[in-house]
Formats: structure tokens, sequence, C-alpha cells
């Protein structure tokens, strides 16, 4: 059976488990620690990110869109390929280059001590994309590219998740009402629920279960 790699807090790694969940494939988890990653998926992808996807036939997918884009490929029941492939590209491609940089630093500070600017200059610079979303969903009636849900808004979720948890007074005072409610909303669906379960750390030899039990 097709097996994942993945680590539970990973933002990367929840979108892939979201889209494999959304595609109804059978998966086997395997949940790594990041500090001591096995053997085995060093193997498969010696860079050592999660998520890594080993599917039946050996191909291994050791990039998070790679994974969402082949699970969404076999099967899309709610149609989250329909949005224009262009502008959903385009999107994530901002939220995984500058967002992310401006994340990082915003919520790890210590781990960029040559960093001219500082936490707060990156919090600014993150949210100048948040509202770009925010307005996004105005527009949209609810969602990136429409107002159901699709590659777009799954793939981003989870960074604006972390971006939020950061600092929640923060973001409850100043982020855009409708962008609040618009992550509420993914992060209280009931999948998104199932994809966070906690799985015991896997090694070699120990059960995989099911990414969703049937």
């Amino acid at each position: 059976m097709t097996i994942l790699y993945t680590f539970r807090r990973c933002p990367y790694a929840m979108r892939a488990r979201m889209a494999l969940a959304a595609s109804g494939l059978p998966v086997r988890v395997r949940e790594i620690i990041l500090r001591d990653k096995p053997a085995e998926m060093l193997a498969a992808s010696p860079k050592g990110t999660v998520p890594v996807l080993v599917r039946t036939d050996g191909t291994i997918l050791d990039e998070s869109l790679d994974i969402m884009h082949w699970a969404l490929a076999q099967h899309d029941p709610e149609r989250w390929l329909s949005a224009d492939p262009a502008e959903t590209a385009q999107l994530i491609a901002e939220n995984d280059g500058p967002f992310k940089h401006a994340l990082d630093r915003y919520k790890y500070p210590d781990r960029h001590p040559g960093s001219p600017h500082s936490a707060p200059d990156f919090r600014s610079a993150g949210m100048q994309f948040l509202h770009d979303l925010a307005a996004r969903i105005e527009a949209h009636a609810g969602q990136l590219c429409g107002p159901a849900p699709t590659l777009a808004d799954i793939a981003i979720f989870p960074f604006v998740r972390q971006f939020a948890g950061t600092d929640e007074a923060f973001w409850t005072a100043h982020a855009p009402a409708r962008l609040q409610t618009w992550l509420t909303g993914h992060v209280t669906s009931a999948r998104f629920g199932r994809v966070m379960t906690k799985f015991p750390r896997w090694q070699t030899g120990r059960a995989e279960p099911l990414l969703i039990a049937p």
C-alpha cells in the first residue's frame, strides 16, 4: 500500500494529508520525529524533509504539492483542481515564497539572528499577504478562488494557521474578520480533525495505521 512519511505539525505535511484524505486513496502513515528520521525515509528521500510518499510501484514523491496533485489526479470528488491552474500556482508561490520567508522570521526570530529586521517587521510583511487573501475571499464569496475550497485554500491555510498561532492576541485584534472566518472554517473541519490525528511514532516493524480509517 502507499506509504506516507509525515510529521503531524508540519504545514507541508498537513496539506498533503488533506489532499490524500480528500481523494479517498488508502494510505498508510509513518509518523516520524524530525530529530531522529528513520533510515527507510532517508533512503527514499535523502533530503530528509516531510512529506514523503512512497507509491505502490516504488515511485517517490517528496514535495507536498506533487503529492497533492497526484492524489487529486486520481480522484477529486470536491473539484479542488477546478480553479484556474495559473492563478492557483501564483497564489501558492506567494505563500511558499515571500509569506513563508516572513512567517519563519516572525515565528522563530532566534533562528535568524543576523537579520537586519525585527520580528514585528516580518509580521507586518506577512500581514500584507494576508490582507491580499482577505480581499480575494471577499471578492470570491468565501474562498480564495470561488465560493468553495480549491487547491489554493488547502495548500495555504496550514501556513496561515501557523501565523495565527504565533501571537493569538495579535491575530484576533488585527487579522481581517473574513480571513479569520475562512481560517476557522478550515481548521474546524471534520477532515482537518481527522488528518491531525496523533499517531504514535513509527519505527521499523511497527504498525502503519491508515490515514483515514474506514
